[in-house]
């Protein structure tokens, strides 16, 4: 059987992953201690650490050439490797360069996303996988899946998101100083974030990342994911406002993870959408 491997931007909880014999590469934050595994911590021990340090954010990092290939080497037979965007992270290439050492079939697949909208890619592929479909079938589908997912999410601030070099600091700045709060989204044709908006208020952002999801979606039945870092309240009123405008039949809520959550701030709400038609057998 195809077996499947991602990272931990995937936001799939190790339970879940074991159920599904999903293998998952660690990805790394850099405390001044010393590298992290980014699944050894607690998300909001984490935000409240990140809190403290601010204004000096942890880098993060991917797993090397060599993490991967010493993965790959630990199954047989042909396997799919579905990662976080390479236009938000080196990963997809540490993949590419980790299959090249071993002896076995690796394909390596570029979501052009992450949390929820990359969990989405690797979820069907494993269910897939299961069912017995080939290769060729499970990445026909993911790209209709890729271009099928919408993930826009909101934050209390850019400084994060400036700091760790995600995006531009001179616009980041005059956000800051009008006290705009920006609506991202992940761009499925080149997997980098993109403005879709703006507010002053968190809920103005909600309500314009509803307003956004539901002329593109429609009447169509949908599966959402709710994420977010320490905003429970606020992802409880966007589950809300998704639920009065777009026919949603299956929700779940993630806790945005530490590797990602180090270039959001812990103030970061959004949602990422798929019709269900794709994700099912």
């Amino acid at each position: 059987m195809i077996e499947i491997f991602t990272d931990r931007a995937a936001d799939i909880p190790a339970a879940e992953a074991a159920l599904l014999g999903i293998r998952v590469a660690p990805l790394f934050i850099n405390f001044p201690e010393g590298q992290v595994d980014s699944a050894e911590l607690e998300p909001d021990a984490f935000y409240d650490r990140l809190r403290e340090m601010f204004p000096t954010i942890p880098a993060t990092a991917q797993p090397s050439p060599g993490i991967f290939a010493d993965l790959y080497r630990q199954g047989q037979g042909p396997a799919l490797s579905i990662h976080i965007s390479s236009g938000l992270s080196g990963t997809v290439q540490s993949a590419q360069l980790g299959s090249g050492d071993v002896e076995r079939d690796v394909t390596v697949v570029d979501t052009m996303t992450l949390s929820g909208g990359q969990r989405y890619q690797v979820l069907f592929a494993a269910q897939a996988a299961a069912a017995g479909w080939t290769i060729p079938q499970i990445l026909e589908r993911l790209d209709q899946i890729r271009a099928g997912t919408e993930v826009v999410f909101t934050l209390e601030t850019m400084e994060y998101l400036a700091r760790g070099g995600r995006i531009g600091r001179v616009r980041a700045l005059a956000g800051m100083l009008l006290n705009i709060k920006p609506v991202i989204r992940v761009a499925h044709e080149d997997g980098k974030y993109s403005s879709v908006g703006k507010g002053r208020t968190i809920r103005q952002c909600l309500e314009q990342i509803a307003g956004h999801l539901a002329e593109r979606y429609g009447d169509e039945p949908m599966r959402l994911t709710l994420m977010h870092g320490q905003l429970p309240e606020q992802a409880d009123a966007l589950a809300g406002l998704l639920s009065e405008r777009l026919d949603v039949v299956e929700c779940e809520v993630l806790r945005v993870s530490p590797v990602l959550g180090v270039h959001t701030g812990p103030a970061v709400v959004g949602a990422a959408l798929v019709p269900q038609r794709l994700m099912a057998l």
